[in-house]
């Protein structure tokens, strides 16, 4: 909203004489509040600031999406470690199973390489024997020595 009032004052004395030796006499008279006229050093300044505004605006939006970009390759590698120290540990387990199995198996070859476990030849028979055996009870031993407490 312009609030400014305009007075002009137009001097009329030119009439009869020659204008390039009187020039129009004009005084205006403007009252009220208007914005200072800007120099060309603002208009460079605020043209710089507004470039370098928008050249920050640009890098601040590049962050965010590298930083949305870095948090989803995180998550990828939390994921995949996880994983990998799963399958470790699975792996570690059927390494003990293998293990024991070969220690099984080459037991297992020793013995059938060397013949250690063999058949008996020939089974002993033997009369069943009664079991009438009278079990004495053992005599309580007392000890000879007299322990002392204390020094």
């Amino acid at each position: 909203m312009n609030t400014a009032r305009v007075r002009q004052d137009i001097n009329y004395s030119y009439v009869n004489q020659d204008y390039t030796a009187n020039p129009i006499q004009q005084a205006p008279v403007i009252e009220g509040y208007f914005h200072k006229e800007n120099t060309y050093k603002e208009m460079a300044i605020r043209k710089v600031n507004a470039t370098l505004c928008g050249i920050l605006g640009v890098f601040v939006i590049v962050a965010f999406v590298s930083y949305y970009f870095e948090m989803c390759n995180e998550i990828t590698l939390n994921t995949l470690s996880r994983q990998v120290t799963t399958l470790n540990d699975e792996n570690a387990e059927l390494q003990n199973h293998l293990d024991r199995l070969k220690s099984f198996n080459n037991v297992d070859n020793r013995m059938t390489q060397y013949n250690l476990l063999q058949k008996a030849a020939k089974v002993i028979e033997v009369p069943a024997v009664s079991a009438n055996v009278n079990v004495e009870p053992q005599k309580t031993l007392t000890s000879t020595v007299n322990w002392a407490i204390g020094y």
